[in-house]
Protein backbone atom coordinates (compact mmCIF):
# COMPACT_ATOMS: atom_id res chain seq x y z
CA UNK A 1 0.00 0.00 0.00
CA UNK A 2 1.65 3.49 -1.05
CA UNK A 3 2.24 5.80 1.81
CA UNK A 4 -0.55 8.64 1.80
CA UNK A 5 0.63 12.09 1.45
CA UNK A 6 -0.51 15.37 2.99
CA UNK A 7 -2.47 17.78 0.49
CA UNK A 8 -0.58 20.55 -0.16
CA UNK A 9 -3.32 21.99 -2.52
CA UNK A 10 -3.25 25.66 -1.66
CA UNK A 11 -6.81 27.10 -0.13
CA UNK A 12 -5.57 30.79 -0.10
CA UNK A 13 -2.32 32.85 -0.45
CA UNK A 14 -0.69 34.47 2.37
CA UNK A 15 0.84 38.26 2.31
CA UNK A 16 3.66 38.63 4.86
CA UNK A 17 3.25 41.41 7.25
CA UNK A 18 6.25 42.29 9.81
CA UNK A 19 7.42 38.30 10.69
CA UNK A 20 8.95 36.61 8.20
CA UNK A 21 7.62 32.60 7.82
CA UNK A 22 9.55 30.03 9.69
CA UNK A 23 10.97 27.09 7.94
CA UNK A 24 13.96 26.47 10.20
CA UNK A 25 14.45 24.57 13.00
CA UNK A 26 15.03 27.59 15.75
CA UNK A 27 11.76 29.74 14.02
CA UNK A 28 9.66 26.76 14.07
CA UNK A 29 9.96 26.32 17.75
CA UNK A 30 9.16 29.85 18.49
CA UNK A 31 6.50 30.05 16.32
CA UNK A 32 5.28 26.95 17.40
CA UNK A 33 5.09 28.19 21.32
CA UNK A 34 3.36 31.27 19.92
CA UNK A 35 -0.14 29.28 21.14
CA UNK A 36 -2.14 32.58 21.72
CA UNK A 37 -1.86 33.66 18.29
CA UNK A 38 -3.58 32.15 14.69
CA UNK A 39 -0.72 30.16 13.18
CA UNK A 40 -0.49 29.59 9.42
CA UNK A 41 0.38 27.04 7.39
CA UNK A 42 2.02 28.05 4.31
CA UNK A 43 4.59 26.83 1.27
CA UNK A 44 7.81 27.92 -0.11
CA UNK A 45 6.46 27.73 -3.64
CA UNK A 46 10.25 27.65 -4.66
CA UNK A 47 12.23 25.06 -2.49
CA UNK A 48 8.43 23.23 -1.49
CA UNK A 49 9.10 23.49 1.96
CA UNK A 50 6.27 23.61 4.80
CA UNK A 51 6.29 25.81 7.28
CA UNK A 52 4.03 28.32 9.79
CA UNK A 53 3.41 32.16 10.07
CA UNK A 54 2.24 34.84 12.12
CA UNK A 55 0.67 37.85 10.92
CA UNK A 56 0.34 39.07 7.88
CA UNK A 57 -2.50 38.65 5.61
CA UNK A 58 -4.59 36.15 3.68
CA UNK A 59 -5.81 37.01 0.01
CA UNK A 60 -7.74 35.35 -2.17
CA UNK A 61 -5.63 32.51 -4.90
CA UNK A 62 -7.10 34.69 -7.47
CA UNK A 63 -5.16 38.02 -6.60
CA UNK A 64 -1.38 37.30 -6.79
CA UNK A 65 0.30 39.62 -4.35
CA UNK A 66 4.26 40.43 -4.20
CA UNK A 67 5.89 38.03 -1.45
CA UNK A 68 2.57 35.80 -1.43
CA UNK A 69 3.03 32.00 -0.33
CA UNK A 70 0.59 29.45 -0.97
CA UNK A 71 -1.43 29.01 2.69
CA UNK A 72 -2.57 25.75 2.92
CA UNK A 73 -4.40 26.31 6.45
CA UNK A 74 -4.89 28.54 9.35
CA UNK A 75 -4.62 26.86 13.25
CA UNK A 76 -6.58 29.28 15.35
CA UNK A 77 -5.15 30.84 18.65
CA UNK A 78 -5.53 27.85 21.26
CA UNK A 79 -6.19 28.87 24.58
CA UNK A 80 -4.51 26.48 27.76
CA UNK A 81 -7.88 27.43 29.57
CA UNK A 82 -10.02 25.82 26.14
CA UNK A 83 -8.07 22.46 26.57
CA UNK A 84 -10.84 20.66 28.02
CA UNK A 85 -13.93 20.88 28.24
CA UNK A 86 -16.10 24.51 27.96
CA UNK A 87 -18.63 22.34 30.54
CA UNK A 88 -16.33 22.21 32.91
CA UNK A 89 -14.88 25.68 33.73
CA UNK A 90 -18.67 27.19 33.04
CA UNK A 91 -20.09 24.93 35.71
CA UNK A 92 -17.56 25.08 38.28
CA UNK A 93 -16.81 28.51 37.52
CA UNK A 94 -12.97 28.24 36.93
CA UNK A 95 -10.42 29.35 34.66
CA UNK A 96 -8.76 26.35 33.62
CA UNK A 97 -10.15 22.42 33.25
CA UNK A 98 -7.46 21.47 35.75
CA UNK A 99 -8.09 20.15 39.25
CA UNK A 100 -5.45 19.81 42.49
CA UNK A 101 -6.58 16.68 44.06
CA UNK A 102 -7.26 15.84 47.74
CA UNK A 103 -4.18 14.11 48.64
CA UNK A 104 -5.00 12.87 52.24
CA UNK A 105 -4.45 13.92 56.00
CA UNK A 106 -4.03 17.18 54.72
CA UNK A 107 -1.54 17.12 52.73
CA UNK A 108 -3.63 19.13 49.89
CA UNK A 109 -3.64 22.02 52.69
CA UNK A 110 -6.24 24.49 52.71
CA UNK A 111 -3.52 27.23 51.66
CA UNK A 112 -3.21 25.22 48.61
CA UNK A 113 -6.74 24.77 47.93
CA UNK A 114 -6.78 28.96 48.16
CA UNK A 115 -3.68 29.55 46.13
CA UNK A 116 -5.47 27.16 43.38
CA UNK A 117 -8.81 28.68 43.78
CA UNK A 118 -6.88 32.51 42.80
CA UNK A 119 -5.27 31.23 39.68
CA UNK A 120 -8.62 30.20 38.25
CA UNK A 121 -7.95 26.10 39.01
CA UNK A 122 -10.45 23.84 41.35
CA UNK A 123 -8.72 22.42 44.54
CA UNK A 124 -9.80 19.62 46.79
CA UNK A 125 -9.10 20.04 50.31
CA UNK A 126 -7.39 16.57 51.70
CA UNK A 127 -9.93 15.52 54.48
CA UNK A 128 -8.99 11.95 54.34
CA UNK A 129 -7.96 10.69 57.41
CA UNK A 130 -8.35 13.45 59.67
CA UNK A 131 -10.36 13.68 62.89
CA UNK A 132 -13.88 15.56 62.64
CA UNK A 133 -12.76 18.68 64.65
CA UNK A 134 -9.92 19.24 61.87
CA UNK A 135 -12.10 18.80 58.86
CA UNK A 136 -14.61 21.78 60.90
CA UNK A 137 -11.19 24.11 61.06
CA UNK A 138 -10.44 23.91 57.81
CA UNK A 139 -13.82 24.89 56.10
CA UNK A 140 -13.76 27.54 58.71
CA UNK A 141 -10.75 28.66 56.81
CA UNK A 142 -11.77 27.87 53.49
CA UNK A 143 -15.06 29.84 53.83
CA UNK A 144 -13.39 33.03 55.42
CA UNK A 145 -10.33 33.29 52.93
CA UNK A 146 -12.91 32.15 49.62
CA UNK A 147 -16.43 32.03 50.71
CA UNK A 148 -18.66 31.30 47.56
CA UNK A 149 -17.29 33.88 45.46
CA UNK A 150 -14.34 31.27 44.33
CA UNK A 151 -14.41 27.78 43.82
CA UNK A 152 -13.28 24.87 46.17
CA UNK A 153 -14.10 21.43 47.31
CA UNK A 154 -13.20 18.56 50.01
CA UNK A 155 -12.31 15.19 49.58
CA UNK A 156 -15.19 12.65 51.07
CA UNK A 157 -13.65 9.60 51.46
CA UNK A 158 -15.23 5.66 51.62
CA UNK A 159 -14.09 4.89 55.21
CA UNK A 160 -15.50 1.06 55.63
CA UNK A 161 -13.91 0.96 59.05
CA UNK A 162 -15.84 4.40 59.99
CA UNK A 163 -19.08 4.64 58.21
CA UNK A 164 -20.24 6.46 61.04
CA UNK A 165 -17.37 9.31 60.52
CA UNK A 166 -18.43 8.96 56.91
CA UNK A 167 -21.84 10.02 57.53
CA UNK A 168 -20.37 12.98 60.10
CA UNK A 169 -18.49 14.35 57.47
CA UNK A 170 -21.34 14.26 54.84
CA UNK A 171 -23.47 15.63 57.64
CA UNK A 172 -20.77 18.78 57.79
CA UNK A 173 -20.25 19.09 54.49
CA UNK A 174 -24.35 19.62 53.43
CA UNK A 175 -24.59 21.67 56.86
CA UNK A 176 -21.44 23.93 56.16
CA UNK A 177 -22.65 24.28 52.31
CA UNK A 178 -19.77 22.72 50.61
CA UNK A 179 -20.52 22.71 46.78
CA UNK A 180 -17.98 20.03 45.69
CA UNK A 181 -17.06 17.27 47.44
CA UNK A 182 -14.54 14.51 45.76
CA UNK A 183 -15.44 11.17 46.60
CA UNK A 184 -12.80 8.58 47.08
CA UNK A 185 -11.87 4.89 47.30
CA UNK A 186 -15.59 4.31 47.00
CA UNK A 187 -16.25 0.82 45.30
CA UNK A 188 -20.30 1.00 46.17
CA UNK A 189 -22.44 3.78 46.68
CA UNK A 190 -22.94 4.35 50.71
CA UNK A 191 -26.23 7.08 52.13
CA UNK A 192 -23.06 8.90 52.79
CA UNK A 193 -22.40 9.81 49.29
CA UNK A 194 -25.80 9.62 47.70
CA UNK A 195 -27.52 11.77 50.17
CA UNK A 196 -25.08 14.32 49.63
CA UNK A 197 -25.25 14.19 45.74
CA UNK A 198 -29.34 14.65 46.09
CA UNK A 199 -29.37 17.01 49.28
CA UNK A 200 -30.88 20.37 47.56
CA UNK A 201 -31.80 19.15 44.35
CA UNK A 202 -34.53 21.61 42.86
CA UNK A 203 -36.00 22.14 39.47
CA UNK A 204 -35.34 25.64 37.96
CA UNK A 205 -37.78 27.88 35.63
CA UNK A 206 -37.33 25.61 32.65
CA UNK A 207 -38.01 22.30 34.14
CA UNK A 208 -34.83 21.63 34.32
CA UNK A 209 -32.98 19.59 37.66
CA UNK A 210 -30.60 21.82 39.58
CA UNK A 211 -27.83 21.33 41.81
CA UNK A 212 -26.60 22.44 44.93
CA UNK A 213 -23.53 19.84 45.35
CA UNK A 214 -21.48 18.39 42.72
CA UNK A 215 -20.22 15.02 43.51
CA UNK A 216 -16.83 14.45 42.07
CA UNK A 217 -16.15 10.76 41.71
CA UNK A 218 -12.64 9.34 41.46
CA UNK A 219 -12.76 5.64 40.46
CA UNK A 220 -10.65 3.38 38.13
CA UNK A 221 -12.62 0.75 37.72
CA UNK A 222 -15.69 0.35 35.52
CA UNK A 223 -18.28 -1.07 37.86
CA UNK A 224 -17.85 1.84 40.20
CA UNK A 225 -18.26 4.40 37.55
CA UNK A 226 -21.59 2.90 36.28
CA UNK A 227 -22.63 3.12 39.71
CA UNK A 228 -22.20 6.95 39.55
CA UNK A 229 -23.16 7.49 36.58
CA UNK A 230 -26.54 6.07 37.16
CA UNK A 231 -29.23 7.51 39.14
CA UNK A 232 -29.13 6.53 42.71
CA UNK A 233 -31.08 3.32 43.75
CA UNK A 234 -34.36 3.95 44.82
CA UNK A 235 -33.93 1.92 47.84
CA UNK A 236 -31.35 3.68 49.10
CA UNK A 237 -32.80 6.97 48.35
CA UNK A 238 -36.49 5.33 50.63
CA UNK A 239 -34.59 4.72 53.11
CA UNK A 240 -32.64 8.22 53.33
CA UNK A 241 -36.42 10.08 53.31
CA UNK A 242 -37.50 7.67 55.99
CA UNK A 243 -34.47 8.66 58.11
CA UNK A 244 -35.70 12.35 57.36
CA UNK A 245 -32.12 12.76 56.02
CA UNK A 246 -33.76 13.43 52.44
CA UNK A 247 -37.01 15.17 51.28
CA UNK A 248 -39.33 13.07 49.41
CA UNK A 249 -39.20 15.87 46.70
CA UNK A 250 -34.91 15.38 46.54
CA UNK A 251 -35.74 11.86 46.28
CA UNK A 252 -37.58 12.31 43.40
CA UNK A 253 -35.85 14.32 41.37
CA UNK A 254 -32.55 12.37 41.93
CA UNK A 255 -33.58 9.51 39.97
CA UNK A 256 -33.19 12.16 37.25
CA UNK A 257 -30.25 12.51 37.05
CA UNK A 258 -27.13 10.69 37.92
CA UNK A 259 -24.93 10.37 40.99
CA UNK A 260 -21.72 12.33 39.66
CA UNK A 261 -21.34 14.19 36.72
CA UNK A 262 -18.07 14.71 37.36
CA UNK A 263 -16.20 11.14 36.94
CA UNK A 264 -12.62 11.47 37.21
CA UNK A 265 -10.81 8.32 35.72
CA UNK A 266 -7.83 7.64 38.49
CA UNK A 267 -5.24 5.62 36.64
CA UNK A 268 -1.65 4.63 37.64
CA UNK A 269 -1.50 6.96 40.68
CA UNK A 270 -0.05 7.71 43.94
CA UNK A 271 -1.99 6.36 47.11
CA UNK A 272 -5.20 4.11 46.22
CA UNK A 273 -4.73 2.88 42.84
CA UNK A 274 -5.42 -0.29 40.74
CA UNK A 275 -2.40 0.92 38.29
CA UNK A 276 -4.40 1.51 35.40
CA UNK A 277 -3.13 2.74 32.13
CA UNK A 278 -4.83 5.97 31.07
CA UNK A 279 -4.84 5.08 27.04
CA UNK A 280 -7.17 1.75 28.02
CA UNK A 281 -9.17 3.19 30.85
CA UNK A 282 -10.48 6.51 29.91
CA UNK A 283 -11.73 5.47 26.31
CA UNK A 284 -13.16 2.94 27.96
CA UNK A 285 -15.18 5.08 30.57
CA UNK A 286 -15.98 7.71 27.83
CA UNK A 287 -17.79 4.82 26.08
CA UNK A 288 -19.38 3.74 29.12
CA UNK A 289 -20.65 7.41 29.83
CA UNK A 290 -22.47 7.79 26.66
CA UNK A 291 -23.77 4.40 26.91
CA UNK A 292 -25.53 5.71 30.16
CA UNK A 293 -26.44 9.11 29.22
CA UNK A 294 -28.67 7.63 26.31
CA UNK A 295 -30.05 5.02 28.56
CA UNK A 296 -31.19 7.64 31.12
CA UNK A 297 -31.95 10.52 28.88
CA UNK A 298 -29.91 12.61 30.89
CA UNK A 299 -30.26 16.46 29.78
CA UNK A 300 -26.89 17.67 30.80
CA UNK A 301 -23.53 16.28 29.97
CA UNK A 302 -21.41 13.65 32.51
CA UNK A 303 -17.84 15.44 32.32
CA UNK A 304 -14.86 12.96 32.31
CA UNK A 305 -11.61 13.78 34.01
CA UNK A 306 -8.46 12.25 33.92
CA UNK A 307 -5.83 11.59 37.27
CA UNK A 308 -2.68 9.46 37.48
CA UNK A 309 0.61 9.90 35.54
CA UNK A 310 0.25 13.21 34.87
CA UNK A 311 3.39 14.74 35.54
CA UNK A 312 4.96 16.36 32.26
CA UNK A 313 3.02 18.32 29.73
CA UNK A 314 2.85 15.67 27.52
CA UNK A 315 0.57 13.50 29.46
CA UNK A 316 -1.53 16.30 29.99
CA UNK A 317 -2.23 17.12 26.40
CA UNK A 318 -2.11 13.43 25.67
CA UNK A 319 -5.15 13.05 28.44
CA UNK A 320 -6.71 15.52 26.69
CA UNK A 321 -6.44 14.34 23.11
CA UNK A 322 -8.03 11.22 24.66
CA UNK A 323 -11.60 13.05 25.40
CA UNK A 324 -10.52 14.54 29.50
CA UNK A 325 -13.01 17.15 29.85
CA UNK A 326 -10.44 18.30 32.82
CA UNK A 327 -7.08 16.87 34.32
CA UNK A 328 -6.58 16.64 37.73
CA UNK A 329 -2.33 16.47 39.73
CA UNK A 330 -1.62 14.74 43.05
CA UNK A 331 2.25 13.09 43.31
CA UNK A 332 3.28 16.69 42.24
CA UNK A 333 1.45 18.94 44.16
CA UNK A 334 2.48 16.96 46.80
CA UNK A 335 6.30 18.03 46.28
CA UNK A 336 4.71 21.56 45.87
CA UNK A 337 5.58 24.35 49.06
CA UNK A 338 1.57 24.46 50.12
CA UNK A 339 1.64 21.05 50.90
CA UNK A 340 1.12 19.63 54.11
CA UNK A 341 3.95 17.13 53.79
CA UNK A 342 6.98 18.45 55.72
CA UNK A 343 10.32 19.98 53.76
CA UNK A 344 12.24 16.43 54.38
CA UNK A 345 9.51 14.55 52.79
CA UNK A 346 9.68 17.31 49.64
CA UNK A 347 13.03 16.58 49.19
CA UNK A 348 12.45 13.10 49.07
CA UNK A 349 10.45 13.15 46.40
CA UNK A 350 12.44 16.27 44.33
CA UNK A 351 14.74 13.16 43.77
CA UNK A 352 12.45 9.92 43.16
CA UNK A 353 12.55 8.90 40.04
CA UNK A 354 9.98 6.80 37.66
CA UNK A 355 10.55 3.43 39.20
CA UNK A 356 10.90 4.73 42.95
CA UNK A 357 7.55 3.74 43.81
CA UNK A 358 6.50 0.54 45.53
CA UNK A 359 2.79 -0.83 46.61
CA UNK A 360 2.51 -0.89 50.50
CA UNK A 361 -0.46 -1.84 52.49
CA UNK A 362 -3.34 0.87 52.62
CA UNK A 363 -4.03 1.85 56.86
CA UNK A 364 -7.94 2.58 55.93
CA UNK A 365 -8.31 -0.94 53.94
CA UNK A 366 -5.98 -3.00 55.72
CA UNK A 367 -7.80 -5.47 56.59
CA UNK A 368 -9.22 -6.08 53.04
CA UNK A 369 -6.16 -6.27 52.17
CA UNK A 370 -5.79 -3.11 50.03
CA UNK A 371 -2.71 -1.54 48.74
CA UNK A 372 -1.53 1.83 47.94
CA UNK A 373 1.18 3.25 45.74
CA UNK A 374 4.39 5.09 47.69
CA UNK A 375 7.90 6.23 47.55
CA UNK A 376 10.27 3.57 47.69
CA UNK A 377 13.49 5.94 47.49
CA UNK A 378 14.63 6.86 50.99
CA UNK A 379 12.56 4.97 52.87
CA UNK A 380 12.28 1.75 54.39
CA UNK A 381 8.16 2.26 54.66
CA UNK A 382 6.71 -0.16 51.85
CA UNK A 383 8.89 -3.22 53.08
CA UNK A 384 8.22 -2.98 56.49
CA UNK A 385 4.43 -2.18 55.74
CA UNK A 386 4.43 -5.75 53.91
CA UNK A 387 5.75 -7.45 56.53
CA UNK A 388 3.38 -6.62 58.77
CA UNK A 389 0.06 -7.77 56.40
CA UNK A 390 2.20 -10.47 55.90
CA UNK A 391 2.06 -11.72 59.75
CA UNK A 392 -1.78 -10.32 60.24
CA UNK A 393 -2.96 -13.38 57.28
CA UNK A 394 -0.48 -15.86 58.48
CA UNK A 395 -1.62 -15.64 62.94
CA UNK A 396 -4.38 -15.04 64.36
CA UNK A 397 -3.67 -12.86 67.14
CA UNK A 398 -0.57 -10.74 68.17
CA UNK A 399 -0.24 -13.81 71.07
CA UNK A 400 0.07 -15.73 68.53
CA UNK A 401 3.12 -14.33 67.03
CA UNK A 402 6.28 -16.70 67.91
CA UNK A 403 8.40 -15.19 70.03
CA UNK A 404 11.65 -14.65 67.51
CA UNK A 405 8.88 -13.09 64.80
CA UNK A 406 7.57 -11.30 67.26
CA UNK A 407 10.78 -9.60 68.15
CA UNK A 408 11.45 -9.16 64.64
CA UNK A 409 8.38 -6.81 63.88
CA UNK A 410 8.88 -5.17 67.48
CA UNK A 411 12.94 -4.10 67.13
CA UNK A 412 12.75 -3.56 62.88
CA UNK A 413 9.92 -2.36 62.09
CA UNK A 414 7.56 -0.77 64.65
CA UNK A 415 10.66 0.14 67.67
CA UNK A 416 8.14 -0.33 70.03
CA UNK A 417 6.60 -3.40 71.97
CA UNK A 418 2.90 -4.59 70.92
CA UNK A 419 1.80 -3.97 74.85
CA UNK A 420 3.35 -0.13 73.88
CA UNK A 421 1.45 0.16 70.24
CA UNK A 422 -1.99 -1.08 71.97
CA UNK A 423 -1.89 1.55 74.82
CA UNK A 424 -1.45 3.98 72.10
CA UNK A 425 -4.19 2.94 70.07
CA UNK A 426 -6.44 2.69 72.98
CA UNK A 427 -6.08 6.14 73.59
CA UNK A 428 -6.18 7.58 70.06
CA UNK A 429 -9.64 5.49 69.82
CA UNK A 430 -10.82 6.51 73.15
CA UNK A 431 -11.60 9.57 71.73
CA UNK A 432 -12.38 8.69 68.21
CA UNK A 433 -14.75 6.32 68.94
CA UNK A 434 -14.67 4.45 72.16
CA UNK A 435 -16.59 1.28 70.64
CA UNK A 436 -13.12 0.04 68.89
CA UNK A 437 -11.85 -0.82 71.93
CA UNK A 438 -14.49 -3.40 73.00
CA UNK A 439 -14.96 -4.62 69.84
CA UNK A 440 -10.96 -5.22 70.03
CA UNK A 441 -11.50 -6.55 72.71
CA UNK A 442 -14.11 -9.23 71.94
CA UNK A 443 -11.73 -9.80 68.84
CA UNK A 444 -8.39 -10.32 69.04
CA UNK A 445 -7.77 -10.33 65.54
CA UNK A 446 -9.38 -6.66 65.19
CA UNK A 447 -6.93 -5.86 67.82
CA UNK A 448 -3.81 -7.20 65.69
CA UNK A 449 -4.68 -5.06 62.78
CA UNK A 450 -5.24 -1.90 64.45
CA UNK A 451 -1.72 -2.31 66.39
CA UNK A 452 -0.35 -3.42 62.74
CA UNK A 453 -2.61 -0.24 61.14
CA UNK A 454 -0.97 2.43 63.98
CA UNK A 455 2.87 1.86 61.99
CA UNK A 456 0.70 2.66 58.48
CA UNK A 457 -0.99 5.74 60.04
CA UNK A 458 2.24 7.39 62.18
CA UNK A 459 4.15 6.97 58.84
CA UNK A 460 2.10 9.42 57.55
CA UNK A 461 1.90 11.33 60.35
CA UNK A 462 5.81 11.46 60.64
CA UNK A 463 6.25 12.27 57.24
CA UNK A 464 4.07 15.28 57.30
CA UNK A 465 5.68 16.38 60.67
CA UNK A 466 8.92 15.40 59.59
CA UNK A 467 9.97 13.55 62.64
CA UNK A 468 13.97 13.24 62.07
CA UNK A 469 14.21 9.76 64.10
CA UNK A 470 11.64 8.52 61.86
CA UNK A 471 12.97 9.32 58.34
CA UNK A 472 13.35 5.43 56.72
CA UNK A 473 9.38 5.23 57.97
CA UNK A 474 7.96 7.63 55.89
CA UNK A 475 5.16 6.61 53.97
CA UNK A 476 4.68 9.09 51.17
CA UNK A 477 1.90 8.45 48.65
CA UNK A 478 4.03 8.85 45.21
CA UNK A 479 3.02 7.53 41.49
CA UNK A 480 4.86 7.69 38.62
CA UNK A 481 4.06 10.89 37.54
CA UNK A 482 6.71 12.51 40.53
CA UNK A 483 9.69 10.91 38.38
CA UNK A 484 8.38 12.15 34.87
CA UNK A 485 8.20 15.41 36.55
CA UNK A 486 11.33 15.49 38.10
CA UNK A 487 13.15 14.18 35.04
CA UNK A 488 10.85 17.02 32.78
CA UNK A 489 11.72 20.09 35.68
CA UNK A 490 15.54 19.13 35.94
CA UNK A 491 17.73 22.13 34.90
CA UNK A 492 14.74 24.56 35.24
CA UNK A 493 13.72 26.49 37.56
CA UNK A 494 11.29 24.00 39.52
CA UNK A 495 14.02 22.10 39.59
CA UNK A 496 14.42 23.60 43.18
CA UNK A 497 11.76 22.21 45.63
CA UNK A 498 11.36 26.12 47.37
CA UNK A 499 9.90 27.14 43.41
CA UNK A 500 7.34 24.13 42.90
CA UNK A 501 4.18 26.09 43.93
CA UNK A 502 1.12 24.56 43.22
CA UNK A 503 0.06 27.17 41.01
CA UNK A 504 3.67 27.55 38.92
CA UNK A 505 3.13 23.85 38.78
CA UNK A 506 -0.09 23.60 37.17
CA UNK A 507 0.68 26.84 34.61
CA UNK A 508 3.56 25.20 33.16
CA UNK A 509 1.70 21.62 32.84
CA UNK A 510 -1.22 23.58 31.04
CA UNK A 511 1.03 25.90 29.05
CA UNK A 512 3.02 23.08 28.10
CA UNK A 513 0.17 20.76 26.94
CA UNK A 514 -1.18 23.69 24.55
CA UNK A 515 2.07 24.07 23.13
CA UNK A 516 2.24 20.01 22.37
CA UNK A 517 -1.21 20.10 21.38
CA UNK A 518 -0.02 22.51 18.56
CA UNK A 519 2.77 21.07 17.76
CA UNK A 520 0.55 17.64 17.01
CA UNK A 521 -1.65 19.76 15.08
CA UNK A 522 0.90 21.26 12.50
CA UNK A 523 2.58 17.77 12.11
CA UNK A 524 -0.66 16.52 10.84
CA UNK A 525 -0.30 19.39 8.45
CA UNK A 526 2.37 18.34 7.13
CA UNK A 527 5.32 20.32 8.64
CA UNK A 528 8.17 18.78 9.64
CA UNK A 529 8.55 19.50 12.91
CA UNK A 530 12.36 19.71 14.41
CA UNK A 531 13.75 17.81 17.30
CA UNK A 532 12.14 19.64 20.61
CA UNK A 533 8.65 20.85 19.05
CA UNK A 534 7.49 18.36 21.99
CA UNK A 535 9.63 19.64 24.70
CA UNK A 536 8.79 22.40 26.58
CA UNK A 537 10.64 23.48 29.29
CA UNK A 538 9.52 24.98 32.40
CA UNK A 539 9.25 28.66 32.60
CA UNK A 540 7.85 31.37 35.47
CA UNK A 541 4.40 31.96 33.96
CA UNK A 542 2.11 34.58 35.04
Amino acid sequence: MATPTVDLTPVALWVPGSAAPAFGAGDLLGAIASVRHPLHVVRDGAAGRVGVALGGEMVPASRPAAGALPLLATLPALYPEWLGDRSFCEVHRVRFPYVVGEMANGIATTRMVIAAARAGMLGFFGAAGLGFERVERALDELHAALGDALPWGVNLIHSPNESALEDRVADLLIRRGVARVSASAFMALTPAVVRYAASGLTVDAAGRVARRHHVFAKVSRAEVARRFMAPAPAEMLRALVEKGLLTAAEAELAQRVPVAEDITIEADSGGHTDNQALTALLPTILSLRDELAAKHGYARPMRVGAAGGLGTPGAVAAAFALGAAYVLTGSVNQAAVESGLSEGGRAMLAQADLADVIMAPAADMFELGVKVQVLKRGTMFGVRAAKLYDAYVTYPSLAAIPPEARARLENDVLHATFEEIWADTKTFWQKRDPGEIARCEADPRRQMALVFRWYLGKASKWAIDGEPTRRADYQIWCGPAMGAFNAWARGSFLADPPNRTVVQIGLNLLEGAAVITRAQQLRTYGVALPPGAFDFRPRLLA
